[in-house]
């Protein structure tokens, strides 16, 4: 039987259907603009033995995972990262934290949680390009997604990247974890994920995986539509490690010209949702975890529901006409939600081009932040 997996040229072909060749996208306004610093603000944290005079709260094993204590880095009594491990993935993880100011002094109150899920080439640490995330109204927690983890449980778990169970590391592990060590408002009502560009399809995804624990989803510039050969391609692309541009506008420490550090190391095409091609069912997965397919939606009717993206460069151009059909089917469902296609950037912000990059994302965050606080504080 003929095999159906991508060959490197088929997955390049993909990339390019998706980005254009790679001189035009390096040429194209999809690079962070200066106003958005190249080095991460907060990514050099103070040592592990500073974090006892910093303090901040204590945390305790559990939920499959495992403290690295001597690698926790301290940015800030309100913002530090810890290294976990877990069987669920190979490595070491970490996952970064943003308290409110008054977490250690109001220590009566509990708070609700948003989970900001980086794109693609990116970590824990973009958040910093994000300010709005650092809130006094609510906890912000940053998990590792992977370079290319796509908030997904592979399929293979064999490959370079050894054992990658993303989605059941956050879900079943994560969330929990956090609830059990801070004090949370641990109901859907009070816990939002969003998330941008590979993260803004693990946002939707996850709030569809799990309505219990969702009650709010914001996609930014999100590769949400699979039934698009053009996002299926950006999947492949990152497999394959074909795609360091996007990783550059995706990651708040690229360039925007091709130089970073990629997508970590090549993996089969198959390897995380199985093969793309629409032969003899072979690519059930996708179907099973499109985002944009309405048994997915109509999975959302609860829940508060925001979609941002530009169309001024050859990736947005693309994550708008997903975010598009999103927005469609689900008027179509009857299930109310917020579209925000800012077009090239002139109505968001001075540093928005309309493209994939911070200087965009940033300033959708500040819009979108404020309604998310007054959705927290409107469910009591």
């Amino acid at each position: 039987m003929t095999s159906l997996r991508l060959t490197s040229l088929g997955a390049a072909l993909a990339l390019t259907a998706l980005t254009g060749a790679g001189a035009a996208h390096a040429a194209a306004p999809a690079a962070v603009p200066a106003a958005v610093p190249a080095t991460v603000p907060g990514s050099d944290p103070v040592s592990a033995a500073s974090s006892e005079s910093a303090d901040v709260p204590d945390f305790s094993d559990g939920y499959g995972l495992s403290l690295v204590r001597e690698e926790t880095q301290v940015h800030s009594p309100t913002d530090f990262t810890l290294t976990v491990t877990t069987p669920q993935l190979s490595g070491k993880h970490r996952i970064r934290i943003l308290l409110p100011a008054a977490y250690d002094t109001d220590s009566g109150r509990r708070w609700p949680v948003t989970y900001f899920l980086h794109g693609g080439g990116g970590n824990v640490n973009d958040v910093a390009a994000a300010p709005a995330l650092h809130s006094d109204s609510m906890i912000t927690v940053v998990p590792d997604g992977g370079m290319k983890g796509w908030y997904a449980d592979w399929l293979m778990q064999t490959t370079a990247e050894g054992k990658a169970n993303w989605e059941t590391f956050h879900l079943t592990q994560v969330v929990p974890f956090i609830d059990a060590n801070l004090r949370t408002r641990a109901d859907r009502a009070h816990r939002a994920v969003v998330g941008l560009s590979m993260g803004g399809y693990g946002s939707l995804h996850y709030a569809q995986a799990r309505p219990d624990l969702f009650g709010h989803v914001a996609a930014l510039s999100g590769g949400i539509d699979f039934g698009m050969w053009e996002v299926r391609g950006a999947v492949l692309a990152t497999e394959l490690n074909l795609a360091g541009a996007w990783c550059a506008a995706s990651s708040s420490s690229g360039s925007g010209s091709g130089d970073c550090a990629g997508h970590g190391p090549y993996v089969d095409s198959d390897a995380i949702f199985g093969s793309p091609y629409p032969f003899f069912d072979a690519d059930r997965v996708w179907k099973a975890v499109d985002p944009a397919a309405p048994v997915n939606l109509a999975k959302l009717s609860a829940t508060g529901i925001t979609l941002y993206t530009g169309n001024n460069d050859l990736i947005d151009v693309h994550t708008a006409t997903a975010s598009h059909t999103v927005k469609a089917r689900l008027d179509q469902l009857g299930i109310p939600s917020r579209l925000v296609d800012y077009g090239n950037g002139a109505s968001l912000a001075p540093t928005c081009n309309g493209g994939h990059n911070y200087g965009c994302w940033a300033p959708a965050f500040a819009d979108y932040v404020p309604r998310l606080e007054a959705a927290f504080a409107a469910a009591g």
